[in-house]
């Protein structure tokens, strides 16, 4: 019986030095299901949000591209309409000299009936608002 013993102690002793130092011989792990679980593919939508955010970048591009030329476009109409205006201005008015005045029929100024304007001096005094009691022009 001690040899039964001791042989399964040896066993057991060499079993942990395998499974410590990985050299295990008669030790080996149990084959993998056959049906295991395989991981599926995933799918990141950057790929597609690039692209919808690109084709949204072109179609702002080109709304404030067309905004752009109908501006300039109605901007060159005004132009035209504006020098088209002058240039009729131009033709309805035309330069007449002024009328000589009537030498037989001077002319003679007639006396104001309002009364003469009666000069006084003007008052420079301050009301005591700025707490000064300075004059204009005097000095204390």
């Amino acid at each position: 019986m001690e040899k039964t013993h001791t042989k399964s102690a040896l066993k057991t002793k060499d079993e942990l030095k395998d499974r410590l130092f990985g050299k295990s011989k008669t030790c080996q792990k149990p084959a993998a299901k056959e049906n295991t679980t395989k991981p599926q593919d995933f799918k990141l939508h950057t790929q597609e949000r690039a692209l919808k955010r690109a084709m949204f970048n072109y179609e702002v591009a080109t709304k404030l591209y067309i905004i752009e030329q109908q501006k300039k476009q109605a901007e060159k109409l005004q132009k035209m309409i504006e020098e088209e205006e002058v240039r009729m201005l131009r033709k309805e008015m035309v330069p007449r000299a002024q009328l000589m005045p009537f030498f037989d029929r001077p002319f003679f100024p007639q006396r104001s009936n309002r009364a003469l304007t009666v000069p006084r001096e003007p008052s420079f005094h301050m009301n005591g608002k700025c707490g000064n009691s300075i004059s204009w022009g005097v000095m204390v």
